[in-house]
């Protein structure tokens, strides 16, 4: 079916649907914003919070990606189908700041406020991030496309179809997405010297954030070091 035939047949009922569960879908972004926003347990390590509700011409993009004629996405099955429509973003400024994410989601889970579609997810090209998420627990998913980030979907309430997905990532990671996202989405670039500098633009990110691991593992260690000699004083 062609891409004209799908949209006249159906995009109209099922951004009908998504319109429908729309307040639906905005508050649990609005509460997702506001627990990483807000909660003292998390909000000393997250830089800032981005979230958006999926654009329609959006969905209708992903829908002719994700088109399969043996199951299609209809109106009453959107929200099984596609993950993504309410979606946060959390940016960290180093690395080991993912550890306090994970802690604090993984309380909300086990009190059971919130719950997982799936298991959280990390994505990355670089071997010593994908180290890291392994130490934390984190199934890694290497991405040729080299997209680094860590992926939860969450509900509100166990028997709800309303999720939302949170996208976990540095700064500099942040920089990366932003740049392929303008380049690669929704179609992918054929220029090569865009594929080849993109790669590069991967491998700076890589070092950057190395770097202000570093950094930060540096001031801590001077800032016990500090406290110690104040104690013996």
């Amino acid at each position: 079916m062609s891409a004209v035939k799908l949209e006249e047949h159906l995009f109209e009922p099922i951004i009908a649907r998504y319109k429908e569960d729309y307040g639906d879908l905005d508050l649990l972004r609005r509460h997702v914003v506001d627990f990483f926003s807000l909660h003292p347990k998390v909000m000393k390590c997250v830089h800032s919070v981005k979230s958006r509700l999926k654009d329609p011409d959006h969905l209708k993009d992903k829908i002719i990606r994700k088109w399969d004629e043996l199951d299609p996405i209809t109106p009453d099955n959107l929200l099984e189908k596609i993950n993504d429509l309410a979606g946060v973003r959390v940016l960290l400024l180093y690395q080991e700041q993912f550890s306090a994410i994970k802690e604090a989601i993984d309380f909300r889970v086990s009190r059971r406020e919130w719950f997982l579609m799936e298991p959280p997810k990390a994505y990355t090209w670089d071997p010593e991030a994908q180290s890291f998420f392994e130490t934390l627990g984190y199934t890694v998913d290497k991405k040729e496309s080299f997209y680094t980030s860590v992926h939860y979907l969450i509900k509100q309430y166990e028997d709800s179809p309303v999720c939302c997905e949170i996208q976990v990532r540095t700064l500099f990671e942040e920089i990366w997405g932003e740049v392929d996202h303008k380049i690669n989405y929704p179609e992918k670039t054929t220029d090569a010297a865009c594929r080849d500098q993109i790669l590069v633009l991967a491998k700076l990110i890589g070092a950057g954030s190395r770097l202000v691991d570093s950094i930060f593992s540096s001031h801590a260690i001077a800032n016990r070091s500090s406290n110690n000699e104040g104690v013996d004083s």
